[in-house]
């Protein structure tokens, strides 16, 4: 769950402080050449057309896949996940997280733009559910 707030916490938490560092570094790197704490703070204030104008994707696309690795690595590492298959609920949470940031800037939901912020984490619920279909897929066979 210290995933969820940063990435590389889940690690401390599970005494992998130097793995934690690097992740948290990271982090911290790609939040700021992202500017994304700027672009929480307009999605925030209904500010969507000047968050994409902020955005920097090249940047912002390198976070789902910190983000959910960290996730996934934090709870195989404190013992958690034996399936071998449990990765796929992460893997497919950031991938659909990417997907959504790629069109966050265009498509639509309801008639709204919902920008980097919103949109792509809206699409962390198929994600996890394509995931967890796929892996019981999987192990049913």
């Amino acid at each position: 769950m210290w995933s969820i707030a940063l990435p590389g916490f889940g690690q401390y938490l599970n005494g992998k402080y130097i793995k934690g560092t690097v992740y948290l570094i990271l982090e911290f790197l790609i939040n700021i050449q992202a500017n994304f704490n700027q672009l929480i703070l307009l999605s925030f204030h209904g500010e969507i057309g000047n968050a994409i104008k902020h955005t920097d994707y090249k940047w912002l696309m390198f976070y789902p896949c910190l983000y959910f690795f960290s996730m996934w690595d934090a709870v195989k590492d404190a013992g958690g996940g034996k399936d071998p298959y449990s990765f796929l609920p992460y893997v497919f949470a950031g991938y659909f997280v990417t997907v959504g940031l790629i069109f966050s800037s265009k498509l639509m939901v309801f008639g709204v733009l919902l920008g980097p912020v919103w949109l792509p984490m809206l699409f962390v619920f198929p994600g996890i559910a394509v995931g967890i279909i796929i892996k019981k897929i999987i192990n049913f066979f």
